[in-house]
C-alpha cells in the first residue's frame, strides 16, 4: 500500500515511460512480496503456484529481455505499528466494526499469514536455484531496497508501495509491461521535487497527515490535497520539527511564528491612508458617484462628456489601497486556516509521528552484514526437478523456456573472457540470422548449434498430440499476467538441430566481434547484388528528394494513346491493316488497357 489518500495519483502527472533500454547492465531490487501478492490477487485459483511460474518468467525476462541484473528482497518481522496496522486491515476488508479492533502488545508484531510465508519460501528457492542474489531485510523489504538505491548498489527498485520514497529511493519502477515500447513506469525523485516541489521530509510529513503502512487513518478530516498545501507552507528542514510541536499540542510558538509573518504586511493603522477611499458605485473606482457622473475618471476609457463606464459582472478594483486590503484579508484567510489545519493535528491523540519518523529516516540498518552481491550460473538439473514438482513441467519445456536467460548468460561470460560453456557444450554460437526490430528496439537473431542425435534428451517441441499444457492451463493463461517470454524457435537443417534467440546487439558484438564483423560484411554485399538487380529508374520518373509524386506519375497508365484516328471502312467500322496489325502483335500485352488484355487472352 505505501501512502494512504491516492499517493500514487499525486505522481503520476511526473512519471516517465522508459523504453527497453532503460535497465541494461544495471543492477535492480525486487521487492519479492509485490510481485506475491499481484499474482495470487489476479490468477489465484486459476493456474497452478501461480507466484513460482510469475517469478521464474519475470527473472527470465529481466535477465534475457531487458539484460538487468536483478537483486531479490523479502520481507523481515515487521515494527508493532506495522502489525496494529495489518490487524485493522484484515478488519476492514472482513466488514468488521473497528471499534472491536484489538491492540497488539507492546513491542510484539504479528507475523504474515502462513500461506503467503509459504509461497515467499517457495519463491526464494527457486530464486536460489537461478544464482539470483536474495536479501532479507530487518524489516520492510521496500526499505532495504530504497537503502540499497540510496547508497548506489542498484540503480532502481521495482515495487508497488509509494512510501520506498520515503525510505530514501531515488528510482522506482512501479509497473512492468514487457510487451509495449516502453515497459517501465518509472518515478525519479529529482522530477517529483522539481514538479511538486516537495523532498522527502515533506513527503514523510503527508503521509503522517493521510495515513500510511504504520498508522492507516492518519489525521482524520486531512486529506491529500490540504496535506500538501500544509506541508509546502514549510521548509523541508524544518517541517518535521513543526508537526512534533504541533501534534503535542503546543500552539503558542506556531501562533507567535504566524503573527511574525502577518506583521510583515502593514495593517491599516499602520498604511499612510487612515481613511477607506470611497469607490464610485457605476465604475468601481476610486472617486464619487456624484463627479463620475460628471466627467468620466482617469480609470476609464470613454471621453470626458460620455461619462464612466458601469462596471461588469464581478469586478475587482485593482488600485494600491484595494490590492494592500486584499492582501490582508488573504493573510488572515491562510492563518485562520493554517490555525484550523493545527487545531486538528493536535486534536489527534494517536499522532505518533516521533516512531514512523525514525522509521523512515533509517537510523538503523536494514539488513544485518555485508552486501555481497553475485550472480551465479543456473542450476539447471535442480530447476528442472523443481518445477517438474510443483508445476508438472515436462524437462523439454523448462529447459526450452530457460535457454534465452541461458545464452544471454553465456554471451556475459563469453564476454568477460570466461570459458563457460552453454548447456554443458551442447550448443555453440554458430551464426547470426538478421537483424529484428521489435518495438522499437533492434535485436540480432542468433542461431545455436547442436548435433541432432543429440536433441532428444534435451531440448525439444511437445508433440500436438500431448495434453501436458492442456491439463496444466498453460494454453488458457494470460500472457500479459504471466509475462511468459519468447520460446526460442527449433529448425533442423542439415543433419544439425538450431535454436534462434533474440539476443542485443551490444552483447553479441563484445562476444563475438568477429562474427558481427561478417554478418555485416554479408549483409552489405547482399545489399549491393540487390541494387545492382533492381531496373534503373528513368530521368521522367525521378522526382526531386523530398518531393512526392503525383498519382498519374506514379501509377503510369498502360493503356497505348493514340495520336491519329485510323481509316474507316465502307461499313464505318474503322479500318485495319495489315501492318497495323503486325505492329500490334509486336507490342507487348502488359501495354494494352486491362479490358484489351482480357479479350486478347479469353475471346
Amino acid at each position: 500500500m505505501g501512502v494512504g489518500g491516492n499517493f500514487w495519483d499525486l505522481l503520476k502527472p511526473y512519471a516517465r515511460a522508459e523504453g527497453f533500454d532503460f535497465l541494461r547492465n544495471k543492477r535492480v531490487a525486487v521487492d519479492l512480496s509485490y510481485w506475491i501478492v499481484q499474482q495470487e490477487t489476479a490468477l489465484k485459483g486459476q493456474i497452478r503456484n501461480p507466484h513460482i511460474r510469475l517469478t521464474f518468467f519475470r527473472t527470465i525476462n529481466l535477465f534475457s529481455k531487458f539484460g538487468a541484473f536483478p537483486v531479490f528482497v523479502t520481507d523481515g518481522t515487521a515494527s508493532p505499528l506495522k502489525s496494529q496496522a495489518r490487524i485493522a486491515r484484515f478488519f476492514r476488508a472482513s466488514g468488521i466494526d473497528l471499534s472491536s479492533l484489538p491492540v497488539a502488545e507492546e513491542g510484539i508484531s504479528i507475523e504474515r499469514n502462513k500461506a503467503f510465508q509459504k509461497c515467499e519460501k517457495e519463491c526464494v528457492e527457486l530464486l536460489e536455484l537461478l544464482g539470483v542474489p536474495v536479501l532479507k531485510a530487518k524489516g520492510e523489504a521496500e526499505a532495504l531496497c530504497a537503502q540499497l538505491n540510496r547508497e548506489g548498489l542498484v540503480d532502481a527498485c521495482i515495487t508497488s508501495d509509494s512510501d520506498a520514497f520515503l525510505f530514501g529511493a531515488n528510482c522506482v519502477i512501479k509497473n512492468m509491461l514487457p510487451n509495449s515500447n516502453e515497459p517501465f513506469e518509472c518515478y525519479h525523485m529529482s522530477d517529483i521535487e522539481s514538479g511538486l516541489g516537495l523532498r522527502r521530509n515533506q513527503l514523510i510529513s503527508i503521509s503522517l497527515l493521510v495515513g500510511n503502512d504504520h498508522n492507516l487513518t492518519g489525521v482524520p478530516g486531512i486529506g491529500i490535497e490540504t496535506a500538501v498545501r500544509f506541508v509546502k507552507s514549510f521548509s523541508d528542514d524544518e517541517i518535521l520539527y513543526r508537526l512534533r510541536e504541533i501534534g503535542g499540542g503546543d500552539l503558542q510558538d506556531f501562533q507567535h511564528d504566524v503573527n511574525l509573518d502577518s506583521s510583515l504586511i502593514p495593517s491599516s493603522d499602520e498604511s499612510p491612508r487612515k481613511t477607506k477611499v470611497p469607490h464610485c458605485s457605476i465604475c468601481g473606482h476610486p472617486g464619487s458617484k456624484k463627479a463620475h457622473l460628471k466627467f468620466a475618471c482617469q480609470y476609464c476609457s470613454a471621453t470626458a462628456n460620455e461619462g464612466c463606464i458601469k462596471k461588469p459582472l464581478g469586478f475587482k478594483c485593482n488600485c494600491s489601497p484595494c490590492d494592500l486590503d486584499n492582501k490582508e484579508k488573504e493573510q488572515k484567510r491562510n492563518e485562520n486556516w493554517k490555525l484550523k489545519v493545527c487545531r486538528r493535528i493536535a486534536s489527534e491523540k494517536n499522532f505518533r509521528n516521533n516512531e514512523i519518523t525514525e522509521m523512515y529516516l533509517n537510523k538503523q540498518q536494514q539488513y544485518d552484514g555485508d552486501y555481497h552481491l553475485s550472480w551465479e550460473n543456473p542450476k539447471i538439473d535442480m530447476i528442472v526437478d523443481y518445477l517438474a514438482y510443483y508445476q508438472h513441467w515436462e524437462p523439454s519445456y523448462t529447459r526450452q523456456r530457460m535457454f534465452p536467460m541461458l545464452s544471454t548468460i553465456f554471451l556475459r561470460d563469453v564476454a568477460s573472457n570466461s570459458k563457460d560453456q552453454l548447456l554443458g557444450g551442447q550448443y555453440e554460437f554458430d551464426s547470426i540470422q538478421r537483424v529484428k526490430t521489435r518495438f522499437g528496439h533492434q535485436l540480432y537473431v542468433i542461431n545455436w548449434k547442436k548435433p541432432t542425435r543429440e536433441m532428444s534428451n534435451v531440448i525439444c517441441i511437445p508433440s500436438e498430440d500431448s495434453d501436458t499444457e492442456q491439463e496444466l492451463g498453460i494454453a488458457d493463461e494470460s500472457t500479459d499476467l504471466l509475462d511468459e517470454p519468447d520460446s526460442p524457435q527449433i529448425h533442423v537443417k542439415e543433419g544439425c538441430s538450431f535454436l534462434s534467440t533474440e539476443e542485443d546487439m551490444v552483447l553479441v558484438q563484445n562476444a563475438f566481434p568477429e562474427k558481427v564483423s561478417q554478418f555485416l560484411r554479408d549483409k552489405e554485399l547482399k545489399e549491393s547484388r540487390s541494387r545492382r538487380k533492381r531496373p534503373m529508374k528513368s530521368e521522367n520518373s525521378e522526382s526531386p528528394e523530398g518531393v512526392q509524386l503525383s498519382i498519374t506519375s506514379f501509377y503510369r497508365s498502360s493503356k497505348v494513346p493514340c495520336h491519329e484516328k485510323p481509316e474507316e471502312s465502307e461499313t464505318g467500322c474503322p479500318k485495319i491493316s495489315a501492318d497495323t496489325s503486325r505492329e500490334r502483335d509486336k507490342v507487348p500485352i502488359r501495354n494494352y488497357s486491362k479490358s484489351v488484355r482480357r479479350k486478347l487472352l479469353f475471346d
